[in-house]
């Protein structure tokens, strides 16, 4: 096993309460959908390689639907996304998580972090801060409301400060940003009373005890932001590894939004072969047409991550 090889290998992670250190714990991945559409061939890509870096690690792999915004779920996904990872042969442990359930658990967070005065209400609006500087993570919110507000509707912030947060990716490597001068304090709760995703996941992620979160790049500059809640609330950080965007030919990245179809429920062998080579793993041009039992056992013996360092996008093929 060479180096880079070696840097993908399982590490000792401790259970219990944070700063424990009687129990080493085994891989525990997850894949986390949201119910806004059915499965993509992008959204099938990252449950792919999420479920082989489990497997290759003989982990565990949670299934966790996020459920938490509403107003952006579509009837029926998230039946649509069970039965499409079912009929891919996806093996999940334990029961499928739904994040609205935990509800509970983020409030109680948020009201963590208000008594220690980690946060604190926002009433700043959008058109308020329109005129702002941007950065690549979005309007660089000011502090406007630090030292209070009087507003009736209000957001709740997380305080930043600018001591750089830095991780080891295990395919972007190194990467480091400055919270307060990239993005500001940021929105841990919307003004509509909804938890926002970056406090509900952090949440989550530690409930579940997750060793490391294999997810697309698009979401790599969420990182920090996270690192931050859990540096905040003891909790662990775990490793991180951000595959390759799929996009359309234009560049695009593959989603709702962008017209992604759903994957075909009657050619399961045939596109998750054209899956692993999206994630670089070169399978047998002769495999997409074995039963899918055979199809997994090959992808998780030969799984090297590795082949995608450094890569931000792949073209999909059908593009």
């Amino acid at each position: 096993m060479n180096s880079l090889s070696a840097s993908f290998a399982t590490g000792t992670i401790v259970t219990g309460k944070p700063g424990s250190t009687s129990e080493p714990a085994r891989y525990v991945g997850r894949f986390a959908p949201s119910p806004t559409g059915p499965l993509h061939f992008g959204s099938l890509v990252a449950a792919v390689a999420s479920y082989l870096q489990a497997k290759a690690n003989s982990g565990k792999w949670l299934l966790r639907i996020e459920d938490i915004d509403p107003p952006r779920e579509q009837p029926g996904a998230t039946q649509s996304i069970l039965e499409a990872l079912e009929r891919y042969g996806f093996e999940w442990d334990g029961d499928v998580i739904y994040q609205s359930r935990s509800h509970a658990l983020h409030v109680a967070a948020l009201e963590d972090l208000l008594d220690r005065r980690l946060a604190y209400p926002c009433g700043c609006s959008r058109r308020d801060l329109s005129d702002q500087p941007r950065s690549p993570l979005g309007v660089i919110y000011p502090g406007t409301c630090r030292n209070g507000c009087d507003a009736n509707e209000t957001a709740i912030r997380l305080l930043t400060d600018d001591d750089p947060i830095t991780y080891e990716d295990a395919l972007q490597g190194t990467q480091t940003q400055r919270l307060e001068s990239e993005s500001g304090d940021f929105v841990i709760r919307r003004r509509d009373g909804l938890i926002a995703y970056q406090l509900a996941v952090v949440v989550d992620d530690e409930v579940q005890q997750i060793t490391e979160v294999v997810r697309g790049i698009d979401i790599m500059d969420s990182t920090a932001r996270q690192i931050r809640l859990q540096r905040l609330l003891g909790y662990r950080t775990p490793r991180y590894m951000h595959i390759p965007v799929i996009t359309h030919a234009n560049g695009d990245k593959l989603s709702k939004l962008t017209g992604a179809p759903a994957v075909p429920l009657d050619d399961a062998g045939g596109t998750l072969a054209a899956a692993l080579r999206a994630l670089q793993q070169d399978p047998p041009g002769n495999l997409a047409t074995d039963p899918l039992q055979e199809i997994w056992a090959w992808a998780v013996e030969n799984w090297r991550p590795e082949a995608m360092y450094g890569l931000a996008a792949i073209t999909s093929e059908s593009s």
